[in-house]
């Protein structure tokens, strides 16, 4: 579609329409059965790690200091597994917490202790501050992750948005909220391949997020760095250390971070973990305490035993790459052909994750979702990417190629281009119409 159809006349649009009706009719013919809603790992994907399944063995139950991994016990979890993830994830081992295969309930975790018993640097619990002075307050760049969004949401926690850039969030905008109103108390932040957006936190954006100054002392950095090894190039992008800025900045517990393997090994049997200043582990482990007498161990040992070293990790996500690659290369090819040059959509081109960010023409995001499910391709809500599933312009929707084969995601996207084209021309005549 090399045309800019927002240039044509009403005629010329009639005309185009016409064709791209007739291409939309056949292709609900097809009797399509398409899922594009979730960015899971693909079953060839989880094949890779299928070796883990016999690990680590009827007799190899002994970590390296000889702990049974059988046992309860070992809170914080094994040196050797803590030590095979610190270089990934920027955390040093001593600092690193594991909980199961969930990071996400270890976020959740964090904020219901929060919620109930403050962090290390509260001076009550934020329930109770809540109760005082009005609902504690999250701040989510947008577009962004709805589970981080529906977490907030269950525990009554106020979503205030802020543009997200190709740097990574508005920071004159972040600046100016957290330091006027207490009751924000934290920040979500994907600092490496954004969901959806593939957006790369860069240098001076993490340095004014270590630095900035807070209206409230226990202000939290929530960084989920989810994608921390999933390249789809060969540039290995690396994001500054958080924990190592916010030290140097002299706010060493502002920053939860977060990371699992769940998309690197097996997605329900891979390894939490979080990790923070010695203070922060130090409260998280009690809270803990209460909670669990210890987790899998010998899941982490059969990690270790699988993935060996840093440099097994990143030969395994190779492997990952070389299956998702291709379907990510479909989607850009698929979009530019169908889409480049149309002056109705525009979509990012990601150097790692599991997304593709589209945007199409204001407006006109649900009637896309509506067109393509009539066509038996199921894609992610429109709004998903924004809190309450509102988006305030209706024009994003996120691509999430991983899970099906490439036939399968060549199909998709390009019946999802259609649709997108579809709907702009509607809403171009429709336009013109009213104002005829």
């Amino acid at each position: 579609m090399p045309t800019d159809l927002t240039k044509l006349d009403t005629e010329t649009l009639l005309a185009v329409s016409g064709k791209l009706r007739a291409r939309y009719d056949d292709l609900r013919a097809r009797g399509l059965r398409l899922d594009m809603t979730r960015g899971k790992p693909s079953s060839a994907q989880l094949d890779l790690a299928s070796p883990l399944l016999s690990l680590p063995g009827p007799d190899d139950y002994k970590a390296a200091d000889g702990t049974d991994c059988r046992n309860y016990g070992n809170p914080q979890g094994l040196p050797e597994a803590r030590a095979l993830l610190s270089g990934p994830f920027q955390i040093p081992a001593a600092q690193m917490v594991f909980g199961n295969n969930s990071s996400l309930a270890l976020m959740h975790d964090c904020i219901v202790y929060a919620m109930l018993h403050g962090t290390c640097d509260s001076r009550s619990p934020w329930s109770k501050e809540a109760a005082a002075s009005g609902p504690v307050a999250f701040i989510c760049p947008v577009p962004g992750y709805d589970r981080h969004y529906h977490l907030c949401e269950e525990y009554g926690i106020e979503l205030i948005t802020v543009p997200m850039t190709d740097r990574g969030p508005d920071m004159d905008t972040v600046e100016r909220l957290v330091a006027s109103d207490p009751r924000i108390k934290g920040m979500w932040c994907v600092p490496k391949y954004s969901n959806p957006t593939g957006a790369i936190y860069d240098e001076e954006t993490a340095r004014r997020l270590a630095s900035m100054r807070t209206a409230a002392p226990d202000f939290r950095l929530f960084w989920d760095n989810a994608y921390a090894v999933h390249h789809l190039t060969d540039e290995r992008v690396e994001i500054p250390d958080m924990l190592a800025l916010c030290e140097r900045a002299g706010q060493p517990n502002r920053p939860f971070v977060f990371g699992s393997t769940s998309k690197i090994t097996l997605a329900g049997s891979g390894l939490a973990l979080f990790g923070g200043s010695p203070e922060n582990v130090k409260w998280l482990l009690a809270r803990m305490s209460r909670r669990t007498i210890g987790p899998d161990k010998l899941n982490q040992l059969r990690h270790v035993r699988f993935l060996r070293d840093e440099a097994g990790l990143h030969a395994h996500m190779e492997r990952h790459r070389a299956i998702i690659g291709p379907k990510f290369d479909a989607v850009q090819e698929i979009f530019e052909r169908e889409l480049g040059g149309s002056g109705v959509a525009r979509w990012t081109t990601p150097k790692g994750g599991y997304f593709v960010s589209l945007d199409v023409m204001d407006g006109c995001a649900r009637r896309v979702i509506e067109l393509a499910k009539e066509a038996g391709i199921a894609v992610t809500p429109a709004g998903a990417t924004f809190p309450g599933g509102r988006d305030p312009h209706d024009r994003n929707i996120r691509i999430a190629p991983t899970f099906p084969d490439v036939a399968e995601v060549r199909q998709a996207v390009e019946g999802i281009a259609l649709c997108a084209l579809v709907a702009a021309v509607d809403r171009l005549l429709g336009s013109r119409h009213a104002n005829a």
